[in-house]
């Protein structure tokens, strides 16, 4: 039987786009019912839908035509995912806390299967902390948001708060109905961020890393069924649900936190920035201006992919990342063969749309097998890409298919 997606249409201009999905998604053979706001239908009409989908489109939620069943509550059972395109700020709200006075919000209250959020509206109603909130929430409770792309709006105002691209929202439920469960055998440890060394109580060494690379891979791997666990330094962003979050400062702690787990793991994937050198004393009271310059001497922190490598055990898997400025490739390779990892995953930070800060990167994964140049894409679509690689190292270690098969007789 073909899987079943539940559409729920908002009421925005980007109401038409939603047709191009629909039709997108029956093309690629899923089984579309489409839900609409009652706001949706002055953009677009019902029956657009209807003969996209070859399925009575829902309205309101007073509509029973099956004496048999509730249609809210049946639907939402026979759902294996809810995508919600496009979802507006009103939507967003509602779905936020639990408000259900029309058939998407009332059927969206039922539904146990995974949530899908496609936003798109003004962009300063985007960036208004009230929906941020909102979608902090959702996302928080599990929710996976496609984020709005940047241009032109209806509004007349450029920036970030266009509908995705059906082609790039058929993409991320591809994903999760197809790679939901195939990381199910496997548990994944992600470190993310930077760290951070104190000079005093007040000034501490640093560095750029947002931790939004490790964040999505952690994103990925809980999506897939793994079993994640996230070390992290400090950074602003929001936990990642299903996964245990652990979170440090320093280097040294980051290290303790990753051998302590690593028995208890099968793949490590250092997407951290850790600080490379520390103050060798830190000093106890803020230094003063009037002090002058102090005289710091420097020494180096643990390398945390070292130790692991020291560390491991036959089946481990382990992956390593290289942030360069130059020489991207030669690094990488270099890094390769000195910490014994499985693959490095390198990138050239100061090129448009990668590195520290951005929601997209470019890499190149090198192996053994020589360079694998990837084009600029999400950071979530970097994660998965890594993950697969993961799965196909995973199940070459020696020993690890025969127990998967034994463990499926």
């Amino acid at each position: 039987m073909n899987q079943r997606i539940l559409l729920a249409v908002g009421g925005g201009i980007a109401a038409y786009k939603a047709a191009s999905l629909c039709s997108l998604l029956v093309k690629h053979g899923y089984d579309v019912q489409v839900l609409m706001t009652r706001n949706a239908t002055e953009f677009i009409k019902p029956l657009t839908f209807q003969s996209l989908s070859r399925n009575p489109v829902v309205v309101s939620t007073f509509e029973e035509p099956n004496p048999a069943e509730i249609a809210h509550v049946a639907m939402a059972d026979r759902a294996d995912l809810f995508v919600v395109a496009p979802a507006t700020a009103n939507l967003i709200g509602k779905l936020a806390h639990g408000i259900a006075d029309d058939m998407v919000t009332t059927t969206a209250l039922v539904c146990q299967a995974p949530l899908l959020i496609a936003p798109a509206m003004n962009v300063h109603m985007y960036d208004h902390p009230a929906v941020q909130e909102n979608l902090r929430i959702l996302r928080q409770r599990g929710a996976i948001v496609v984020d709005p792309g940047s241009g032109p709006l209806a509004c007349g105002y450029t920036g970030k708060g266009r509908l995705a691209e059906p082609e790039e929202i058929k993409d991320v439920v591809d994903a999760v109905l197809t790679r939901q469960s195939d990381l199910s055998d496997l548990r994944v440890l992600v470190t993310a961020g930077p760290t951070v060394e104190d000079i005093d109580p007040v000034r501490f060494v640093s560095n750029g890393s947002s931790g939004k690379m490790g964040y999505a891979i952690a994103e990925a791997a809980v999506s897939r069924g793994a079993k994640v666990t996230l070390v992290t330094g400090p950074s602003h962003l929001e936990p990642v649900a299903g996964a245990e979050m652990v979170r440090v400062r320093s280097t040294e702690q980051m290290k303790d936190a990753v051998l302590k787990r690593l028995s208890t793991v099968d793949a490590v994937i250092g997407a951290a920035a850790p600080v490379d050198f520390r103050p060798a004393e830190r000093f106890d009271q803020k230094w003063k201006k009037s002090d002058g310059l102090p005289q710091i001497d420097w020494v180096q922190t643990p390398d945390i992919l070292a130790s692991v490598a020291k560390a491991k055990e036959a089946r481990h898997v382990v992956v390593g990342f290289a942030a360069e400025t130059r020489d991207v490739v030669l690094n990488a390779e270099k890094k390769l063969v000195s910490k014994d990892l499985d693959f490095v995953v390198g990138n050239q930070i100061g090129e448009e749309g990668v590195g520290f800060g951005t929601d997209t990167n470019r890499v190149i994964i090198v192996s053994k097998n020589g360079p694998d140049p990837l084009p600029l894409m999400s950071k979530l679509d970097v994660a998965n890409e890594i993950l697969s690689r993961v799965r196909i190292v995973f199940d070459g270690r020696l020993g690890t298919r025969a127990r998967r098969e034994t463990d499926q007789l």
